[in-house]
Protein backbone atom coordinates (compact mmCIF):
# COMPACT_ATOMS: atom_id res chain seq x y z
CA UNK A 1 0.00 0.00 0.00
CA UNK A 2 1.13 3.56 -0.74
CA UNK A 3 0.83 5.99 2.17
CA UNK A 4 -0.18 9.65 1.89
CA UNK A 5 3.46 10.67 1.35
CA UNK A 6 4.12 8.26 -1.52
CA UNK A 7 5.96 5.59 0.46
CA UNK A 8 5.34 1.90 -0.22
CA UNK A 9 4.56 0.16 3.08
CA UNK A 10 5.47 -3.52 2.78
CA UNK A 11 7.14 -4.34 6.10
CA UNK A 12 5.54 -5.22 9.46
CA UNK A 13 7.40 -5.57 12.76
CA UNK A 14 5.72 -7.68 15.46
CA UNK A 15 6.88 -7.45 19.06
CA UNK A 16 5.61 -10.71 20.53
CA UNK A 17 6.81 -10.10 24.10
CA UNK A 18 8.19 -7.33 26.31
CA UNK A 19 10.19 -9.88 28.36
CA UNK A 20 13.95 -10.02 27.93
CA UNK A 21 16.83 -11.92 29.50
CA UNK A 22 19.15 -8.87 29.27
CA UNK A 23 18.84 -5.31 30.59
CA UNK A 24 20.67 -3.16 28.03
CA UNK A 25 21.43 0.41 29.09
CA UNK A 26 19.83 2.10 26.08
CA UNK A 27 16.78 -0.18 26.03
CA UNK A 28 15.44 0.26 29.53
CA UNK A 29 16.12 2.30 32.69
CA UNK A 30 18.43 0.83 35.32
CA UNK A 31 15.51 0.12 37.66
CA UNK A 32 13.78 -1.90 34.91
CA UNK A 33 10.29 -1.54 33.49
CA UNK A 34 6.78 -2.40 34.56
CA UNK A 35 6.06 -5.43 32.45
CA UNK A 36 2.79 -5.82 30.61
CA UNK A 37 0.42 -8.22 32.37
CA UNK A 38 0.32 -11.61 30.70
CA UNK A 39 -3.40 -11.33 29.96
CA UNK A 40 -2.72 -8.15 27.99
CA UNK A 41 -0.18 -9.81 25.67
CA UNK A 42 -1.65 -10.83 22.33
CA UNK A 43 -1.99 -14.51 21.61
CA UNK A 44 -0.26 -16.09 18.64
CA UNK A 45 -3.71 -16.42 17.05
CA UNK A 46 -4.14 -12.65 17.37
CA UNK A 47 -0.80 -11.98 15.71
CA UNK A 48 -1.63 -14.34 12.85
CA UNK A 49 -4.95 -12.59 12.34
CA UNK A 50 -3.18 -9.20 12.18
CA UNK A 51 -0.61 -10.49 9.68
CA UNK A 52 -3.33 -11.98 7.50
CA UNK A 53 -5.08 -8.61 7.31
CA UNK A 54 -1.77 -6.79 6.76
CA UNK A 55 -0.81 -8.89 3.76
CA UNK A 56 -3.97 -7.74 2.02
CA UNK A 57 -2.57 -4.19 2.32
CA UNK A 58 0.70 -5.21 0.67
CA UNK A 59 2.77 -6.30 3.65
CA UNK A 60 5.26 -8.88 2.40
CA UNK A 61 8.00 -8.93 5.05
CA UNK A 62 7.42 -9.65 8.74
CA UNK A 63 10.08 -9.22 11.42
CA UNK A 64 9.60 -10.79 14.85
CA UNK A 65 11.04 -8.79 17.74
CA UNK A 66 10.63 -8.36 21.48
CA UNK A 67 11.85 -7.87 24.15
CA UNK A 68 13.61 -11.11 23.37
CA UNK A 69 11.29 -13.17 21.16
CA UNK A 70 12.97 -16.50 21.90
CA UNK A 71 11.92 -16.34 25.58
CA UNK A 72 8.25 -16.73 24.63
CA UNK A 73 6.99 -20.29 24.81
CA UNK A 74 5.73 -21.83 21.57
CA UNK A 75 7.75 -19.51 19.35
CA UNK A 76 8.73 -22.23 16.86
CA UNK A 77 5.16 -23.35 16.27
CA UNK A 78 4.07 -19.76 15.80
CA UNK A 79 6.80 -19.06 13.26
CA UNK A 80 5.91 -22.19 11.34
CA UNK A 81 2.29 -21.04 11.10
CA UNK A 82 3.36 -17.50 10.23
CA UNK A 83 5.38 -18.80 7.29
CA UNK A 84 2.20 -20.40 5.93
CA UNK A 85 0.20 -17.14 5.87
CA UNK A 86 -0.54 -16.29 2.20
CA UNK A 87 1.31 -13.18 1.08
CA UNK A 88 4.19 -13.41 3.54
CA UNK A 89 7.34 -13.60 1.44
CA UNK A 90 10.00 -13.11 4.08
CA UNK A 91 10.23 -13.64 7.84
CA UNK A 92 13.15 -12.37 9.89
CA UNK A 93 13.93 -12.43 13.60
CA UNK A 94 15.72 -9.95 15.87
CA UNK A 95 17.36 -11.52 18.91
CA UNK A 96 20.09 -10.89 21.46
CA UNK A 97 21.51 -14.31 20.57
CA UNK A 98 21.62 -15.76 24.07
CA UNK A 99 19.21 -18.62 23.27
CA UNK A 100 20.39 -19.29 19.71
CA UNK A 101 22.48 -22.36 20.63
CA UNK A 102 19.15 -24.00 21.54
CA UNK A 103 17.06 -22.59 18.68
CA UNK A 104 19.24 -21.88 15.62
CA UNK A 105 18.92 -25.19 13.78
CA UNK A 106 15.19 -25.47 14.47
CA UNK A 107 14.66 -21.91 13.24
CA UNK A 108 16.46 -22.74 10.03
CA UNK A 109 14.50 -25.98 9.63
CA UNK A 110 11.14 -24.17 9.70
CA UNK A 111 12.29 -21.63 7.13
CA UNK A 112 13.64 -18.66 9.11
CA UNK A 113 16.59 -17.59 6.99
CA UNK A 114 17.53 -14.19 8.44
CA UNK A 115 18.61 -13.14 11.91
CA UNK A 116 19.49 -9.75 13.34
CA UNK A 117 21.62 -10.29 16.44
CA UNK A 118 22.22 -7.42 18.85
CA UNK A 119 25.77 -7.28 20.19
CA UNK A 120 27.32 -4.01 21.35
CA UNK A 121 30.75 -5.09 22.55
CA UNK A 122 33.36 -7.78 21.88
CA UNK A 123 34.97 -7.20 25.27
CA UNK A 124 33.41 -9.42 27.97
CA UNK A 125 33.59 -6.82 30.74
CA UNK A 126 32.19 -4.08 28.51
CA UNK A 127 29.42 -6.35 27.24
CA UNK A 128 28.42 -7.19 30.82
CA UNK A 129 28.32 -3.50 31.70
CA UNK A 130 26.17 -2.53 28.67
CA UNK A 131 23.72 -5.40 29.16
CA UNK A 132 23.88 -5.21 32.98
CA UNK A 133 23.77 -9.00 33.24
CA UNK A 134 24.95 -10.56 29.97
CA UNK A 135 27.68 -13.09 29.26
CA UNK A 136 29.38 -12.31 25.94
CA UNK A 137 30.34 -15.94 25.35
CA UNK A 138 26.68 -16.98 25.31
CA UNK A 139 26.02 -14.56 22.44
CA UNK A 140 29.17 -15.58 20.55
CA UNK A 141 28.07 -19.21 20.87
CA UNK A 142 24.66 -18.20 19.52
CA UNK A 143 26.21 -16.47 16.52
CA UNK A 144 28.30 -19.55 15.83
CA UNK A 145 25.22 -21.79 16.04
CA UNK A 146 23.31 -19.58 13.60
CA UNK A 147 26.27 -19.50 11.22
CA UNK A 148 26.65 -23.28 11.32
CA UNK A 149 22.91 -23.60 10.64
CA UNK A 150 23.43 -21.61 7.43
CA UNK A 151 21.42 -18.54 8.42
CA UNK A 152 22.00 -15.05 7.03
CA UNK A 153 23.34 -12.94 9.88
CA UNK A 154 23.27 -9.24 10.65
CA UNK A 155 25.00 -7.99 13.77
CA UNK A 156 23.42 -4.83 15.20
CA UNK A 157 25.79 -2.54 17.10
CA UNK A 158 24.49 0.57 18.86
CA UNK A 159 27.49 2.92 18.69
CA UNK A 160 27.96 4.87 21.93
CA UNK A 161 30.66 7.43 22.57
CA UNK A 162 32.82 6.55 25.53
CA UNK A 163 31.18 3.13 25.76
CA UNK A 164 32.07 1.06 22.70
CA UNK A 165 33.43 3.56 20.16
CA UNK A 166 36.88 2.02 20.50
CA UNK A 167 35.45 -1.21 19.06
CA UNK A 168 33.95 0.15 15.83
CA UNK A 169 36.91 -0.88 13.69
CA UNK A 170 37.05 -4.34 15.31
CA UNK A 171 33.38 -4.92 14.56
CA UNK A 172 33.81 -3.76 10.96
CA UNK A 173 36.77 -6.10 10.53
CA UNK A 174 34.49 -9.09 11.26
CA UNK A 175 32.92 -8.55 7.84
CA UNK A 176 36.22 -9.30 6.10
CA UNK A 177 36.26 -13.03 6.86
CA UNK A 178 32.57 -13.66 7.59
CA UNK A 179 29.63 -13.21 5.15
CA UNK A 180 27.79 -11.15 7.73
CA UNK A 181 26.39 -7.65 7.72
CA UNK A 182 27.76 -5.52 10.56
CA UNK A 183 25.32 -2.67 11.14
CA UNK A 184 26.13 0.36 13.25
CA UNK A 185 23.14 2.23 14.69
CA UNK A 186 23.22 5.75 16.06
CA UNK A 187 22.25 6.04 19.71
CA UNK A 188 18.62 7.12 20.13
CA UNK A 189 17.24 8.83 23.26
CA UNK A 190 14.22 6.59 23.66
CA UNK A 191 14.45 6.42 27.47
CA UNK A 192 15.23 10.18 27.55
CA UNK A 193 18.52 9.94 29.43
CA UNK A 194 19.39 13.56 30.26
CA UNK A 195 22.93 13.03 28.97
CA UNK A 196 21.94 11.20 25.79
CA UNK A 197 23.69 13.59 23.42
CA UNK A 198 27.07 12.71 24.89
CA UNK A 199 26.60 9.12 23.65
CA UNK A 200 25.65 10.00 20.07
CA UNK A 201 28.23 9.11 17.43
CA UNK A 202 26.97 10.20 14.01
CA UNK A 203 27.00 7.94 11.00
CA UNK A 204 29.57 10.21 9.43
CA UNK A 205 31.89 9.73 12.39
CA UNK A 206 31.39 5.97 12.29
CA UNK A 207 32.31 5.88 8.62
CA UNK A 208 35.37 8.04 9.24
CA UNK A 209 36.49 5.68 11.96
CA UNK A 210 36.20 2.64 9.69
CA UNK A 211 37.81 4.42 6.74
CA UNK A 212 40.80 5.32 8.89
CA UNK A 213 41.66 1.61 8.69
CA UNK A 214 39.86 0.18 5.64
CA UNK A 215 38.79 1.18 2.14
CA UNK A 216 34.98 1.25 1.99
CA UNK A 217 32.83 1.04 -1.13
CA UNK A 218 29.07 1.86 -1.21
CA UNK A 219 26.88 -0.98 -2.50
CA UNK A 220 23.19 -1.44 -3.31
CA UNK A 221 20.59 -2.89 -0.91
CA UNK A 222 17.73 -5.37 -1.36
CA UNK A 223 14.06 -4.62 -1.95
CA UNK A 224 12.90 -5.24 1.66
CA UNK A 225 16.01 -3.90 3.33
CA UNK A 226 15.70 -1.39 6.11
CA UNK A 227 17.32 2.01 6.45
CA UNK A 228 20.97 0.94 6.58
CA UNK A 229 23.33 2.51 4.06
CA UNK A 230 25.42 -0.49 2.97
CA UNK A 231 29.16 -0.55 2.30
CA UNK A 232 31.80 -3.17 1.78
CA UNK A 233 35.43 -3.27 2.79
CA UNK A 234 37.56 -4.04 -0.25
CA UNK A 235 37.83 -7.82 -0.63
CA UNK A 236 35.48 -8.59 2.27
CA UNK A 237 32.99 -11.47 2.35
CA UNK A 238 30.43 -9.45 4.30
CA UNK A 239 29.19 -5.89 4.46
CA UNK A 240 28.99 -2.89 6.77
CA UNK A 241 25.81 -0.83 7.26
CA UNK A 242 25.23 2.57 8.85
CA UNK A 243 21.81 3.49 10.30
CA UNK A 244 21.37 7.21 11.04
CA UNK A 245 18.00 7.92 12.71
CA UNK A 246 19.37 11.02 14.42
CA UNK A 247 21.88 12.75 12.13
CA UNK A 248 20.27 11.91 8.76
CA UNK A 249 16.74 10.65 9.24
CA UNK A 250 15.48 8.27 6.55
CA UNK A 251 11.77 8.90 7.08
CA UNK A 252 11.15 9.63 3.40
CA UNK A 253 11.94 5.98 2.59
CA UNK A 254 10.41 4.32 5.67
CA UNK A 255 8.44 1.25 4.59
CA UNK A 256 7.19 -0.15 7.89
CA UNK A 257 4.55 -0.27 10.56
CA UNK A 258 4.80 -2.09 13.88
CA UNK A 259 2.57 -3.85 16.40
CA UNK A 260 3.51 -4.05 20.07
CA UNK A 261 3.05 -7.14 22.21
CA UNK A 262 -0.14 -5.70 23.74
CA UNK A 263 -1.71 -4.84 20.40
CA UNK A 264 -0.79 -1.20 19.83
CA UNK A 265 -0.10 -0.51 16.16
CA UNK A 266 2.26 2.36 15.34
CA UNK A 267 3.26 3.78 11.99
CA UNK A 268 6.38 5.43 13.45
CA UNK A 269 8.63 4.19 16.23
CA UNK A 270 9.04 7.74 17.51
CA UNK A 271 5.40 8.80 17.46
CA UNK A 272 3.20 9.01 20.56
CA UNK A 273 0.22 8.06 18.43
CA UNK A 274 -0.87 4.41 18.50
CA UNK A 275 -4.06 2.53 17.63
CA UNK A 276 -5.28 -0.22 19.95
CA UNK A 277 -6.09 -3.31 17.90
CA UNK A 278 -7.42 -5.42 20.76
CA UNK A 279 -11.06 -4.27 20.45
CA UNK A 280 -11.09 -5.40 16.82
CA UNK A 281 -9.46 -8.83 17.16
CA UNK A 282 -12.79 -10.55 17.74
CA UNK A 283 -14.16 -9.02 14.55
CA UNK A 284 -13.50 -10.26 11.03
CA UNK A 285 -10.34 -9.53 9.07
CA UNK A 286 -11.97 -6.64 7.20
CA UNK A 287 -12.19 -4.58 10.41
CA UNK A 288 -8.51 -5.10 11.23
CA UNK A 289 -7.75 -4.30 7.60
CA UNK A 290 -9.54 -0.96 7.93
CA UNK A 291 -7.65 -0.02 11.10
CA UNK A 292 -4.29 -0.89 9.57
CA UNK A 293 -5.21 1.01 6.43
CA UNK A 294 -5.97 4.08 8.55
CA UNK A 295 -2.63 3.70 10.34
CA UNK A 296 -0.75 3.63 7.05
CA UNK A 297 -2.66 6.57 5.58
CA UNK A 298 -1.89 8.63 8.70
CA UNK A 299 1.79 7.73 8.86
CA UNK A 300 3.63 11.00 9.62
CA UNK A 301 6.10 12.42 7.11
CA UNK A 302 8.99 12.22 9.59
CA UNK A 303 9.94 11.89 13.23
CA UNK A 304 11.08 14.78 15.44
CA UNK A 305 13.54 13.07 17.74
CA UNK A 306 16.03 15.78 16.90
CA UNK A 307 13.77 18.48 18.39
CA UNK A 308 13.56 18.74 22.17
CA UNK A 309 10.20 20.50 21.98
CA UNK A 310 8.47 17.76 19.99
CA UNK A 311 10.22 14.61 21.20
CA UNK A 312 7.84 11.77 22.14
CA UNK A 313 7.36 10.63 25.70
CA UNK A 314 10.10 8.28 26.96
CA UNK A 315 9.60 4.63 26.05
CA UNK A 316 11.54 1.41 26.29
CA UNK A 317 12.47 -0.49 23.16
CA UNK A 318 11.55 -3.74 24.92
CA UNK A 319 7.91 -2.62 25.00
CA UNK A 320 7.72 -1.20 21.48
CA UNK A 321 9.97 -3.65 19.68
CA UNK A 322 13.48 -2.71 18.60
Amino acid sequence: MIDSHGRTINYLRLSITDRCNLRCQYCMPEDGIQQIQSEEILSYEDFLKIVSAATKLGIKKVRITGGEPLVRKGILGFLERLAAVPGVEEIALTTNGVLLPKFAHDLKAIGIERLNISIDSLIPENFAKITRCGNLQNVLDGITAADEAGMKIKLNVVAMRGVNDQEIVDFAAMSITKPWSIRFIEYMPTIRDKEWRQYLITGKEILESIESRFQLMPISSGCYCGPAKPYQIAGAKGTVGIITPMSEHFCNTCNRIRVTSDGQVKSCLFSDRAYDLKPYLSADDSTIYEVLQDVILNKPPRHHMDSESTMPAPFTMAKVGG
